[in-house]
């Protein structure tokens, strides 16, 4: 059983830095995972937001994001943190971190496993 436990989030303000932490653990062949985050506004569909390779050398970002964004992990402990400065209205949603095997890290369908979901409200 893998589990994917986020944590961070909340209530910011506009410009404001957001932390968002995200530990992958339980019995798994595949460690590290691919770790990716996503996102979804009310009435929109989740959309991609950033993510990181196995080894932690390749990074993805969502033009939405990049240049303000950034993903880094742990190997050791399998877990990842996404680091979002400059915070805008539009960045509020649901944040769901994902972890899998990899291969189009911009896709929900490559993860195989997802955490609860976290809750950021950015106010302008």
């Amino acid at each position: 059983q893998v589990h994917v436990v986020m944590s961070g989030g909340g209530l910011m303000q506009a410009g404001d830095s957001l932390t968002l932490s995200c530990a992958v653990s339980g019995r798994t062949l595949v460690a590290p995972y691919a770790i990716g985050w996503f996102r979804q506004a009310p009435g929109k569909e989740r959309e991609f937001v950033a993510a990181i390779s196995r080894s932690g050398g390749n990074t993805y970002y969502a033009d939405s994001v990049k240049g303000r964004s950034t993903i880094s992990r742990d190997n050791a402990g399998d877990t990842a943190t996404l680091r979002m400065n400059s915070l805008k209205p539009e960045d509020t949603a649901v944040y769901y971190c994902a972890a899998g095997r990899g291969g189009n890290y911009y896709v929900a369908a490559s993860y195989e496993y997802w955490g609860q979901g976290t809750q950021v409200t950015v106010s302008s």
